[in-house]
């Protein structure tokens, strides 16, 4: 893969993560006004909404300070982004996991709801970071 066709694939990945960044950010806030709105108490709902905004947050944070850092690499900086993707991707693989300990502990005998959504929360988060960064891992492994 030349440099400037993995530049301008980093870009996209960016844009990808800057999407779902902002979709994160506009569904939690969604969820978190319908649930004031209504007001129903539904804390399963709330600490999904707030862990998916949180999550939206950080995300575009990271794409903010990623684009200033996009430049031409050279072999050794191709190396290095594809060994991150690949760390990248067993990390979420991790979270996921950590979300459905979250959601099993949260399903437990005294049923603690909030714990439920985070933790449903960050499997969708990690899942979907998952696919994008796989995304761009894959093509730059061709």
């Amino acid at each position: 893969m030349f440099a400037d066709s993995l530049l301008r694939a980093e870009q996209l990945h960016l844009f990808r993560l800057l999407a779902w960044g902002a979709a994160s950010i506009l569904a939690g806030t969604l969820v978190s006004v319908t649930v004031v709105w209504r007001r129903q108490a539904t804390t399963l709902l709330r600490q999904f909404a707030i862990q998916t905004a949180a999550w939206g947050v950080l995300e575009t944070a990271y794409v903010a300070l990623a684009w200033h850092g996009l430049a031409l690499r050279d072999l050794a900086g191709a190396t290095r982004l594809d060994r991150h993707l690949w760390f990248t991707l067993g990390l979420e693989i991790g979270g996921m996991g950590i979300g459905a300990t979250l959601v099993m502990l949260g399903a437990g005998r005294e049923r603690r709801l909030w714990l439920m959504g985070a933790g449903m929360a960050v499997i969708v988060q990690c899942m979907a970071l998952f696919l994008i960064d796989a995304r761009l891992a894959a093509l730059i492994s061709r």
